[in-house]
């Protein structure tokens, strides 16, 4: 295909997939449960973080998680005591355990009270073309509580190599501008040009085949390549084509 040609093909594909039907059989139904910014907020990083496996699996655990917070996220958050925290002691998702999920309701309640929120903290290294170091710095302050060393491996540092799937996903969520109403679209401070594709095993073999990825591993080397060639595409709203690319794979096999 000429440049043309596969930008045609994939802006038909994002039509496609873009689309409210998608909410259902996708994690990001469990922040679509909200109405509030902030319960949107935490609802969507926290059901990011356990965004790999199984989707039904995924989905299921994030419901089970938003009960044990009381349907409330932003308000256990910010108004939970220690003792509140045992109601988490049954929740596993995979490796992500109770001890997991406690310190991350900590983190979350230090960075609404004393960092003006995810919002703010992501923004403050956003450039208008990468949210990358944001993300590095993100995990530096996400962790500047006392934790233990496993929990840090649920949020990812792409200055590390990681191509941070779960985050850029979660980015995408809050900060892109959607017409078709399934990005949240709720973050004004980062701009659209500047987030990443959540580069994962679908939409990285698609990508291989279409000749826009060319690096074998889905690493943070592979995702500045994507980038780049998604930004020749739409270098005002790159991220669009994740509905693309993840559609292709998942639904049509390509």
């Amino acid at each position: 295909m000429t440049p043309s040609e596969l930008k045609e093909f994939l802006d038909e594909k994002v039509d496609l997939y873009n689309h409210p039907t998608f909410i259902e059989s996708d994690p990001i139904q469990i922040p679509h449960r909200y109405t509030l910014k902030e319960d949107r907020e935490i609802a969507g990083f926290l059901a990011a973080t356990i965004a790999w496996g199984n989707r039904k699996m995924i989905i299921n655990s994030a419901h089970k998680l938003m009960e044990a917070l009381g349907n409330s996220p932003y308000d256990f958050v910010l108004s939970h005591h220690d003792h509140d925290l045992n109601r988490l002691d049954t929740f596993v998702h995979r490796t992500f355990n109770h001890e997991d999920v406690k310190y991350f309701i900590k983190s979350l309640k230090n960075i609404y009270l004393h960092h003006n929120g995810l919002e703010a903290v992501f923004a403050k290294n956003t450039t208008t073309t990468s949210t990358q170091e944001a993300i590095s710095k993100f995990k530096h302050v996400f962790f500047e509580k006392q934790h233990l060393p496993r929990t840090t491996k649920h949020v990812s540092d792409p200055l590390n190599g990681s191509a941070a799937k779960r985050i850029n996903m979660f980015l995408r969520w809050m900060a892109r501008q959607d017409a078709a109403g399934v990005d949240f679209g709720i973050w004004k401070s980062i701009p659209m040009s500047a987030l990443s594709c959540p580069l994962d095993v679908h939409s990285g073999n698609v990508a291989r085949k279409l000749g826009i990825l060319n690096r074998k591993q889905n690493d943070a080397k592979a995702l500045q390549e994507l980038d780049e060639n998604l930004r020749k595409l739409d270098k005002n709203d790159p991220v669009k084509y994740d509905f693309a690319l993840f559609g292709l794979g998942v639904f049509e096999g390509f």
